[in-house]
């Protein structure tokens, strides 16, 4: 009872609690997954009767048909999450690994977060979907807030925001690849050194601004704010590029969080009249298409998006298969790919 004389509802938190179990445990019980054992399903159903939860039967008996469906939550989006290599790449590494698992995949995204959860939810009611994959991690996401809330088995690709140790992840080490990218340019000779990233709230792009940030201090040079520039991937003003290189003792270097902004960049280099890897020296991450058509062709640091995806149907697949399984944190290595985007600044000591 809560203060006013309401009745707080029972969640499936609350029996999981109760029961020992994890959330995906008890939604499988619901469902009468075969991969949980009776001993198992009696706990969580003294718990379920203890606590007086009542769950959705009608949802549960049609997942208890084995759907072998997997969803792929792509971030909010009009088009940009298509037209995005990383995310495709994902999907690839998705798409092969769930194939040769037997499993299905569907691809969901919206317009709006609302969109989206009205999607997730009726998949839910309809027991269509055995788990989800979330192609990013944002602060604050409501999308992942719900799949975590309502105890459905989803694995992020990207670090946990919120909840890591109940949260399954595959992500880079952003932070460390941001930080070598820096100390590449570092060691080539530049000292002004700018970053170029999308919004903080996207926390690989979070880390790997820390990571140039952190690079920096390490040889005794503060980060300058007036160098560094958020911005969207698909942002069709390049007034704040323009800015960062028209300030008096602009940056000889650059790095940048994504394919995509350095191809962008590059073009406003070349409406300025600005020679790379003269004039500005570019590194970048993804190591997609976009690196290896421009000219020059970008430096950029590779992530593997399709392992990526792969580790991350694997793992959604192993947990559906056994719910007992803890929480996996996978780290995927990354790779520096040089080419011609990177030189030493003019009039270097080195």
């Amino acid at each position: 009872m809560i203060p006013g004389g309401f009745i707080m509802a029972v969640t499936i938190k609350d029996v999981a609690a109760l029961a020992g179990v994890s959330s995906s445990t008890v939604s499988r019980t619901c469902k009468n997954n075969p991969s949980i054992s009776e001993e198992t399903k009696e706990k969580v159903r003294r718990a379920m009767a203890q606590l007086g939860y009542e769950p959705n039967f009608q949802a549960s008996n049609l997942a208890s048909k084995n759907s072998r469906t997997i969803g792929i939550i792509l971030p909010v989006s009009a088009r940009e999450a298509y037209e995005n290599p990383f995310y495709l790449e994902a999907i690839r590494g998705v798409s092969q690994l769930c194939n040769k698992r037997q499993y299905i995949n569907t691809v969901i995204t919206g317009e709006s977060e609302e969109e989206i959860l009205q999607v997730l939810k009726t998949m839910a009611r309809s027991g269509q979907v055995d788990g989800f994959i979330v192609l990013y991690s944002r602060q604050d996401d409501p999308i992942a807030g719900f799949l975590y809330n309502e105890g459905f088995l989803y694995v992020l690709v990207g670090k946990a925001y919120a909840h890591a140790n109940q949260t399954i992840y595959i992500d880079n080490d952003n932070l460390l690849a941001s930080q070598e990218a820096t100390e590449y340019l570092y060691q080539m000779g530049h000292r002004r050194i700018g970053y170029i990233g999308t919004d903080t709230s996207m926390i690989f792009s979070a880390d790997r601004k820390s990571g140039y940030q952190t690079a920096l201090l390490q040889h005794n040079i503060l980060p300058r704010a007036d160098y560094c520039v958020e911005m969207a991937a698909s942002e069709k003003d390049s007034a704040p590029l323009r800015c960062l290189l028209s300030i008096p003792d602009r940056p000889t270097a650059v790095v940048v969080s994504d394919d995509i902004l350095a191809v962008t960049l590059e073009r406003v280099c070349l409406e300025m009249g600005l020679s790379i890897p003269k004039d500005l020296s570019i590194i970048s991450f993804n190591n997609s298409l976009f690196a290896k058509l421009t000219s020059p062709q970008l430096t950029s640091v590779d992530i593997n998006s399709f392992q990526l995806g792969s580790e991350a149907a694997a793992q959604i697949i192993n947990h559906i298969e056994d719910p007992d399984l803890p929480a996996t944190k996978i780290l995927v290595p990354h790779h520096m790919v040089e080419r011609d985007s990177c030189c030493p600044p003019k009039n270097s000591i080195l």
